[in-house]
Formats: C-alpha cells, structure tokens, sequence
C-alpha cells in the first residue's frame, strides 16, 4: 500500500443544499394526512380483529398494547419504505425534500429502519434531535447524523 492511497482517503462530503427545520416541519404536517388514515385502517382492522368486542372507553390492556404496537408498525412501515425506495415521503414531495446517505446515494432499508428509531426517540426527547438542525453546521438532525444521511432540498 503507497502513501498516497492513505492519504486520498476523504470521508464523504454531504450533499449540498441542506434542508432548513422549517421544511422538514412542513413537511411532517403534509405527513399527518396519510398516517392518519392508516392509523385509522388500523384501528378498524384491530376491531375487526376482535369482532367489535371491546369498550372503547376503557379498552383492556392488551388491546391498548397490541394497537400501539401495529400503529407504530404501520408508522415505521410508511417511513421506512418511502426513504427506502424513492427517499421521500408524500409530504417531502410536496415540499421537495429528499433523504439522501451522506455518499448522495439512496438509504437502504436497515439505515431507514434506523433513521425511524432515532427520530422517534428525538421526538422523545422533547424534539431535542430536531432542533439539533439549527446548530448543525449541516442542518443535520440526531437521526440524520446516526445513519450518515442529510435532508436536501431539491
């Protein structure tokens, strides 16, 4: 191995025209529109699934666990193949957003399945790792900088 093929090695540089918090705001509204209606595809399936048997008033606990659990499933879902596929979802086509690994190349579906954790556990943290992309140099949030990806704008 020569000096120089050390030497070459850059880490890659993040694709240019970052997306502002504003935008990704933006687009997280348009979002709400689609996942509300699978969240509530989901519910109805869930009652479907116990015939309508239970007290929406007060639904037992393991109701309440296993409808948390598939409307989480169903948000991830969502997520995870719209970053994976095309790297947008429908609210980052409106606002013309795209994810992108840090290389400019599409995120495969682990890093997405990734990216979705980390946001939620932002989100957690009272928005904590979205707010990150005001002090970002890069406009980077928790969840862009875990799976070496970046919001651009197109």
């Amino acid at each position: 191995m020569t000096l120089t093929a050390v030497t070459d090695f850059r880490p890659p540089m993040p694709p240019s025209n970052p997306a502002s918090l504003w935008l990704r705001v933006a687009a997280a509204l348009y979002d709400l529109f689609p996942l509300i209606a699978l969240w509530m595809l989901t519910a109805g399936l869930m009652l479907l699934a116990v015939h309508g048997n239970v007290d929406v008033a007060h639904p037992p606990l393991a109701y309440r666990v296993a409808l948390r659990l598939a409307l989480l499933a169903v948000s991830a879902a969502y997520f995870v193949v719209s970053w994976s596929r095309g790297g947008q979802t429908i609210g980052m086509r409106a606002w013309r957003l795209r994810v992108v690994a840090t290389d400019g190349g599409r995120l495969p579906w682990p890093r997405a399945l990734l990216r979705f954790v980390v946001a939620v556990a932002s989100l957690a943290a009272l928005g904590l790792g979205f707010i990150w992309c005001l002090f970002d140099r890069e406009r980077r949030g928790w969840h862009d900088i875990a799976t070496q990806s970046c919001l651009v704008r197109l």
